[in-house]
């Protein structure tokens, strides 16, 4: 075997923190994206299907753009965080988050919570994700329980 390729393959075999933020972060659910095409929302639209593909990076810019049209949409803002995370900028998706955490409305707050977790994770604060875990994985009902309790499986190892 090519050291090149032993060295590959073995480093597939490795996991580590930046792993686990790979394993359990998945994109938060497009609602947007069945919409009918109008002019005025043909870019949002364009956003959505390259996160989808899992272009994040690209769908930020029309995502923020959005929101400064509509303030107040947490719908945009948990996509943006969502996106934000998947660019690698969990810092940035966690001050969206902290927006939908302390909003009037609670459409989102299992979302947000869950996500602020992966924030953590994803930005090296294993404790607190493992806290933050254990908190939604001990209620008997959340929309984010089986994927919490898997978290905490594999921060406990």
């Amino acid at each position: 075997m090519r050291p090149l390729a032993f060295l590959l393959v073995l480093m597939a075999g490795c996991t580590g923190p930046d792993d686990l933020c790979t394993r359990h972060y998945e994109p938060f659910p497009d609602l947007i994206g069945g919409r009918a095409r109008t002019d005025a929302n043909a870019a949002l639209l364009d956003a959505m299907a390259r996160y989808n593909a899992g272009d994040h990076e690209a769908a930020i810019p029309v995502l923020e753009a959005e929101l400064r049209n509509t303030p107040n949409e947490e719908q945009i803002r948990m996509l943006l965080a969502s996106a934000l995370l998947g660019a690698g900028r969990p810092y940035d998706a966690e001050l969206q988050l902290d927006f939908i955490e302390t909003s009037a409305r609670n459409d989102y707050d299992e979302a947000a919570a869950w996500y602020t977790v992966l924030c953590w994770l994803c930005s090296g604060q294993h404790d607190r994700a493992l806290e933050g875990a254990r908190a939604i994985a001990a209620r008997p009902r959340h929309t984010y329980k089986l994927q919490a309790d898997a978290l905490v499986k594999d921060l406990m190892r």
